[in-house]
């Protein structure tokens, strides 16, 4: 049996997405769950909520994002997308209240990044006046390496310059993290995703995670 070892969960995002989920498809759910849990069985029932009702409200939206929502993988993301494979990980080295994910497949280098306050077991920290969910401000912490500091000259250009530069500006992130690669699966909410501007043939994808687990 595998397990879920969470490390980050955006429970703002957990808590926006369940605020516009049909009331019908949470109350079936949640009967459904307690029946799973009292007789052990039933659909998913090894994939059940274990960790009380924080991992339980992410199970129903994520449950409903993969029977209702647009939830594509990496290299096809919807408006929401999943993945399972080897990212690196940790504080944006530059900028500490921005926590970074980076990896690639065969068809796309991906980053992720959100506020380091949902890295589970985090110290509390001062966090930036627009949450790094957002995309200016993700952008804006990725900008405060040198690498990638392009980005202020993306600023002056034209909207689909602008976009250019931010793909790019996912190379370099992804370039500049270090530490090793580990195994994290994660649904993640698609902020920017095109062509590569500096490599023929490949995509690049940015989102912000509802959550990120290591699973062995």
């Amino acid at each position: 049996m595998s397990f879920r070892y969470y490390l980050y969960v955006s429970d703002s995002k957990v808590d926006m997405l369940l605020a516009q989920m049909d009331p019908a498809f949470t109350r079936k759910h949640t009967t459904e769950l307690s029946l799973n849990l009292t007789v052990l069985s039933g659909k998913r029932a090894s994939e059940a909520p274990v960790g009380g009702e924080r991992t339980a409200q992410l199970d129903r939206v994520v449950r409903y994002l993969e029977d209702h929502g647009d939830l594509g993988t990496v290299d096809e993301p919807g408006q929401f997308f999943w993945g399972l494979l080897p990212l690196r990980w940790g504080p944006f080295p530059t900028e500490p209240t921005l926590v970074y994910f980076g990896g690639t497949t065969e068809r796309t280098v991906v980053g992720l990044g959100g506020s380091s306050s949902h890295v589970l077991g985090a110290a509390a920290a001062a966090e930036p006046t627009i949450p790094r969910s957002l995309t200016p401000s993700l952008l804006a912490g990725l900008r405060t390496d040198p690498q990638v500091g392009v980005l202020a000259e993306a600023i002056r250009q034209e909207d689909d310059a602008r976009e250019r530069d931010a793909l790019a500006a996912v190379h370099r992130a992804n370039e500049v993290m270090p530490g090793p690669q580990q195994n994290l699966e994660f649904v993640a909410k698609r902020l920017l995703h095109g062509p590569s501007p500096t490599t023929d043939g490949r995509y690049v994808l940015l989102g912000t995670p509802l959550y990120v687990a290591l699973v062995d």
